[in-house]
């Protein structure tokens, strides 16, 4: 990657862009000049099934037939029409508003997720989103014309509920009716216990699980010099610290934390990424096409 690409993807100028769709398309075209693109599966024209009509969908795939038995709008899909189904999954809890640097921990995610889904297009993979703190708040199911309204929709967003992961992943894993990729963005503000429950369930399912455990980097040293008061976004509890007499021990706990997360998925052979938010976004998509490239020589 050249040094005029790599500019692009640094969050002090990702900041500087306000359009979400342009943003990804910048990021993303600079990172994948220069690469191979992937093979993908040749179109065949069996058919695969119907799903809900959506908005963005192209109405010339309706199937009126059904929509005269039915009075509901279908679209038609066929086996080869894409690669495979990518369910973008971006936690958007209180806990994701916290930031130090140009970019919060929710706009790095959702950058990153934006990222992702435009990748995922360029490689004519059919794009779902997914928004959750504690329960589901939206669901798009994926489909190859999704792009523009996952982006839309990523636009939108802002952060707001408390979090938890087992519901929504839950719900989420449940609707998932054939073996997919799921991109999870979350912070994992929460014991590591209740996060493996959530995440090893989407993985028994037999789908290709890839995590994104997005950290600001004062969450990761607590680099403050004088006394403050630290406060929790999603109960309000405030505490005082005295960072230099806790710093050692809170790093600790940090890397505890990670480590422990580490460990277990590795173990149940889950992809598993710490990304600090004032680092570049060409790490997280290298690890993401790494993860895409490998599940691709297994199936």
């Amino acid at each position: 990657m050249t040094a005029s690409t790599a500019r692009f993807l640094d969050p002090k100028v990702l900041a500087r862009i306000s359009s979400l769709d342009l943003l990804a398309k910048t990021v993303v075209e600079g990172f994948i000049s220069g690469l191979h693109r992937s093979p993908f599966l040749g179109r065949s024209m069996d058919f695969a099934e119907y799903r809900p009509y959506l908005p963005g969908d192209d109405i010339r795939q309706i199937d009126w037939k059904l929509y005269s038995r039915t009075d509901r709008y279908y679209v038609k899909e066929f086996e080869g029409d894409t690669n495979t189904n990518l369910n973008l999954m971006l936690d958007i809890s209180k806990s994701m508003d916290f930031g130090t640097g140009a970019l919060s921990k929710f706009d790095y995610a959702r950058t990153l997720t934006a990222c992702l889904g435009y990748f995922a297009n360029r490689q004519r993979d059919r794009i779902g989103l997914i928004t959750f703190d504690d329960d589901v708040r939206l669901h798009i199911p994926p489909a190859a014309k999704h792009v523009d309204l996952v982006l839309q929709s990523l636009a939108t967003l802002a952060p707001g509920g408390d979090s938890d992961l087992r519901l929504p992943v839950s719900k989420v894993g449940s609707r998932l009716r054939r073996r997919s990729i799921v991109v999870l963005i979350s912070d994992f503000y929460e014991p590591p216990e209740s996060v493996l429950t959530a995440v090893g369930g989407l993985n028994a399912r037999g789908n290709d699980v890839i995590l994104f455990h997005i950290l600001d980097p004062a969450e990761l040293d607590l680099p403050y010099d004088q006394p403050l008061d630290l406060q929790d976004l999603e109960t309000g509890d405030k505490v005082s610290v005295v960072p230099d007499a806790l710093r050692d021990q809170y790093r600790e706990l940090v890397r505890s934390h990670i480590d422990e997360l580490s460990r277990s998925f590795t173990k149940l052979g889950i992809d598993y990424n710490v990304i600090d938010t004032s680092k570049p976004l060409d790490f997280a998509l290298y690890n993401y096409l790494s993860a895409r490239l490998w599940s691709q020589k297994c199936r």
